[in-house]
């Protein structure tokens, strides 16, 4: 009974989370169009999280989205990297960039037994254009179930700046 009201409070924490970071989203996305030639993107992804007092791992299936947002030019996805929660490489999903045709979609997979990411994992997803698009929509889509009680939500990836060599 004390897992089951753990699991509960867990879910619910979670569902808020989400209604608030589609609350920010929304009113960030109606303000601005950004058009882009390319970009890295950093997203978090979440290969566990705890619940209860003794901080429990809830563990999760991730998988990682990118959606080419733009209705009339592709997109060439030139690498799709996964961290852990120290920074070090876990492994590259593409070996080769992959073209992504005006409104489809690719996507990638985190099993739920893959623990080598850890609570901090990420991935960096690097893509370009030949001509200005609009950014692809690239999220981590984290679920998993336990005792007849589910959790699922997103994280939003957003640009950074790659690192560069300064003398």
């Amino acid at each position: 009974m004390k897992q089951c009201r753990r699991l509960i409070l867990l879910v619910t924490f979670w569902g808020v989370m989400l209604a608030a970071g589609q609350l920010a989203f929304a009113s960030q996305a109606a303000s601005e169009i950004v058009l882009s030639k390319g970009q890295a993107v950093y997203v978090p992804i979440y290969s566990h999280v705890f619940g209860g007092d003794t901080e429990l791992p809830f563990y999760l299936t991730a998988t990682l989205s990118i959606r080419n947002t733009d209705p009339n030019s592709p997109i060439t996805i030139l690498s799709v990297n996964y961290y852990d929660s120290k920074g070090k490489l876990v492994r590259r999903y593409l070996k080769h960039p992959k073209k992504l045709n005006p409104m489809a979609s690719s996507h990638h997979v985190v099993e739920e037994s893959n623990k080598r990411g850890g609570l901090g994992a990420n991935f960096i997803v690097k893509w370009k254009s030949e001509t200005k698009v609009n950014e692809p929509v690239i999220e981590g889509v984290m679920i998993g179930t336990k005792s007849q009680q589910g959790i699922s939500f997103i994280s939003r990836g957003r640009p950074i700046r790659e690192k560069t060599d300064s003398k």
